[in-house]
């Protein structure tokens, strides 16, 4: 995503929006069971969300909100996360984007099986790692703080300072 598209995505709409696209793909792909073929339309409207979402909301007013922080915490971790003042942090993420990634082919099983319980048991871990590295990421944001030494991108730093209350923690 560019610049503009990572000021839209600050929205915490867009991010609390995003939230519902592995349930719906999930009941999107589910479908097939009741419509045959026709499930590729859901599949490919959820598809469409995904790309639409980050572009549709305007940036925010305010990013003093946890969802907001998140997503500027993912954008600085994506583009720093081999910076040492973040390193506390690698243990943590490596081990929810592992679980994540297990989570999902338990998700993508249960779905070419339509095994019930194990598509809802992928679905409900993947979803809470993906929250909780989540919450790790408004971490990596704290972290970060106005004063980093790390080059978040003018339009974060931007946001960060106009809109938020929070003290740097250091």
């Amino acid at each position: 995503m560019d610049a503009s598209v990572w000021a839209r995505h600050v929205n915490p709409r867009s991010g609390w929006s995003r939230v519902s696209i592995l349930p719906a793909f999930t009941a999107a792909v589910w479908s097939r069971t009741w419509i045959g073929w026709w499930s590729l339309a859901p599949i490919a409207a959820v598809l469409i969300w995904t790309w639409l979402n980050p572009r549709l909301f305007p940036p925010p007013t305010s990013t003093d909100n946890w969802m907001s922080k998140g997503v500027l915490g993912e954008q600085i971790w994506l583009s720093h996360d081999s910076e040492p003042t973040l390193a506390h942090h690698r243990p943590v993420v490596r081990s929810l984007t592992v679980i994540g990634a297990v989570a999902a082919i338990l998700l993508l099983v249960g779905l070419a099986l339509s095994n019930l319980p194990l598509t809802v048991a992928g679905l409900a871990i993947a979803m809470l790692s993906k929250l909780w590295l989540l919450d790790r990421m408004v971490w990596v944001y704290q972290d970060a703080g106005d004063e980093s030494p790390l080059p978040i991108s003018e339009g974060s730093r931007r946001m960060a300072s106009e809109h938020s209350n929070r003290p740097t923690m250091r």
